[in-house]
C-alpha cells in the first residue's frame, strides 16, 4: 500500500536543506525518543502515541455493534461535544461523505451524523431542536466531566427532547456516553440512567482522541470502516515511530521549526479538496492547542483553494512575509468528471475541452506554489494517495506525531492547554456560577 509523501524542495530557498538536516538530527529525533521513553512534559498524556497497535480487534468489534444499534433506531445521530471531542469526527466523515449529502434523504440504517455542543449558538440550538422534532434521533455525548458548559447545555437540551418524544426507556437505549471510566456527572448520570458507555483513558487528551471512541464512534455511525481507518494510523506508527533517515514526521517537524526560527511564524494547511476543510480545523486545534504557550508558537492558520485564492490569495501573494504553507495534495479524485466542448466558445474554455477538472485542479495547485514559493512563501508538500479511511488513518498519526516532536523541540509541553481555563473562569464569574464568589466581585470592578 502506498504511504503519505512529505516534499520539502520548496522549503530549501529559505532555509538550506542541511539546516533541516542538522535540526532534525540535534533536536527532532531526541525529541522522538523522549516520546518514545515518557520521559519529557506531559508524559502522562501519551496513551495515543502506541494507541493504534494497543487497540484490539474486539474493542473495534464492540463500537461497530453500537454504532449499527443506533443506525438501525435512529435517522438521525447528534454527536455532542467540542474541540477534539467533535473536531476528529467531523473532518473524518465530512472527508469521506458525498459533498450533498446532507440534502438527501435519509436511508433506513445510514443515519445522518449531527453536531452539537461545539458552540453557545441560541439559534443553533433551536434550530436544531426544531429540525429533530418527530425525528427518530438518538444522542452520543463525549465529556470526560460531564460538566463542560458547551456540550453540557446542549446535552441537557437534547436529552430532555429525546425523553419528551419518545420515553425514559426508549431514551437511554438512544444514548450513548463517551466519559471518564470512574469519575464527573456524565459518568454518574450514565450509571444511573443505565447509558452505554466507552471510557475516554486519562492519558490520552482531547486534540489526540479521534482514534479512541470519541472520534470512532461518530465515524461508524456515519457508516465508514473504522477498522481501516485504524489500519492506516498503524500503518504509519509503524512507519515513524521510531527513529530514522526517511522519518517523515521529524522531517516535517524539523522543516517547520527550521522555518520559525528563520522569521515564518504562521503556517497556513492549504487544500485543494474542498472535503477537507474540517480536516483543516481539526489541525488548527491539535498545533494550536499544543504548542502555543509561553509566548511561542507557530501560529496555524487554514484555507481551502481555489476557493480561498479568491480572497486570501492577495495577502498570501503580497502580504508580510512571515508566513508559510503547508499544502495537502490529494493525488485521485473518487470521480471522473471531463469538461466539455461548446461550439460557441463564449467563456473561452474550449482549450481545456477534455480535460479532466482533476486536471485542472492540479494545475491551479502547482502554479499557485510556483507563484507563492516566487513571491516568497516556502512550501511544504504533503501528498495522499486518495481520501480513504486507510490514509486519512495515515494522515491523522503524521500529524499527531509530528505534533508531538515539534512541540519538544519549541520546548514546550505539547500536551496540555493552561490558556483555555481564562476564558472559563470569566464566564463561570460573570455568570455568578456558585463558588466563584469573589471572582465575581473581581470582575465586575473591571467592567
Amino acid at each position: 500500500m502506498k504511504k503519505i509523501q512529505v516534499n520539502i524542495n520548496s522549503v530549501i530557498s529559505t532555509v538550506p536543506e542541511n539546516e533541516i538536516h542538522a535540526l532534525e538530527s540535534a533536536a527532532a529525533k531526541p525529541a522522538l525518543e523522549k516520546l518514545k521513553s515518557g520521559t519529557g512534559e506531559g508524559n502522562d498524556f501519551l496513551g495515543w502515541l502506541d494507541l493504534p497497535a494497543r487497540t484490539p480487534e474486539h474493542h473495534l468489534d464492540e463500537i461497530i455493534a453500537v454504532a449499527n444499534d443506533l443506525r438501525n433506531s435512529c435517522d438521525y445521530v447528534v454527536s455532542v461535544g467540542i474541540g477534539g471531542s467533535y473536531l476528529g469526527a467531523k473532518a473524518v466523515i465530512e472527508a469521506l461523505a458525498d459533498s450533498f449529502d446532507a440534502y438527501a434523504p435519509v436511508k433506513p440504517g445510514s443515519p445522518k451524523v449531527l453536531f452539537a455542543g461545539q458552540n453557545i449558538g441560541e439559534d443553533y440550538l433551536y434550530e436544531l431542536q426544531e429540525f429533530l422534532k418527530d425525528k427518530k434521533f438518538g444522542i452520543i455525548v463525549i465529556s470526560k466531566s460531564g460538566t463542560t458548559t458547551e456540550p453540557a447545555i446542549a446535552f441537557r437540551l437534547l436529552k430532555e427532547q429525546l425523553e419528551s418524544q419518545v420515553g425514559k426507556e426508549e431514551a437511554g437505549k438512544r444514548i450513548v456516553a463517551i466519559t471518564d471510566a470512574k469519575r464527573g456527572a456524565l459518568r454518574q448520570l450514565a450509571t444511573e440512567e443505565g447509558y452505554k458507555t466507552f471510557v475516554i483513558d486519562d492519558n490520552v487528551g482531547g486534540r489526540f482522541s479521534v482514534l479512541t471512541p470519541v472520534g470512532l464512534l461518530p465515524i461508524a455511525v456515519a457508516g465508514y470502516d473504522i477498522k481501516k481507518l485504524v489500519k492506516g494510523a498503524l500503518d504509519m506508527q509503524h512507519e515513524c515511530l521510531n527513529s530514522g533517515d526517511d522519518n517523515i514526521c521529524e522531517l516535517y517537524a524539523s522543516t517547520r521549526n527550521a522555518l520559525y526560527r528563520a522569521g515564518k511564524k504562521t503556517e497556513i494547511l492549504v487544500n485543494y479538496n474542498p472535503k477537507l476543510h474540517f480536516f483543516g480545523e481539526w489541525w488548527k486545534q491539535l498545533y494550536g492547542e499544543s504548542e502555543g504557550k509561553d509566548h511561542k508558537g507557530i501560529f496555524p492558520a487554514a484555507v481551502d483553494f481555489s476557493t480561498d485564492l479568491h480572497s486570501m490569495g492577495q495577502w498570501i501573494q503580497d502580504g508580510e512575509r512571515t508566513i508559510f504553507e503547508t499544502v495537502i495534495s490529494v493525488e485521485k479524485s473518487a470521480h471522473e468528471k471531463a469538461i466539455p466542448s461548446d461550439a460557441a466558445n463564449l467563456d473561452g474554455l474550449n482549450y481545456i475541452a477534455g480535460k479532466r477538472v482533476d486536471e485542472v485542479n492540479k494545475m491551479a495547485e502547482l502554479g499557485t506554489r510556483i507563484a507563492h514559493v516566487d513571491g516568497g512563501v516556502p512550501n511544504i508538500r504533503i501528498t495522499i494517495p486518495e481520501l480513504t479511511e486507510e490514509y486519512l488513518g495515515q494522515l491523522i498519526y503524521f500529524f499527531e506525531l509530528s505534533c508531538g516532536i515539534s512541540g519538544y523541540i519549541l520546548d514546550v509541553n505539547p500536551f496540555n492547554q493552561p490558556g483555555v481555563e481564562a476564558y472559563k473562569s470569566n464566564m463561570f464569574a460573570l455568570l455568578e456560577k456558585p463558588g466563584y464568589e469573589e471572582a465575581t466581585k473581581a470582575i465586575q470592578a473591571k467592567l
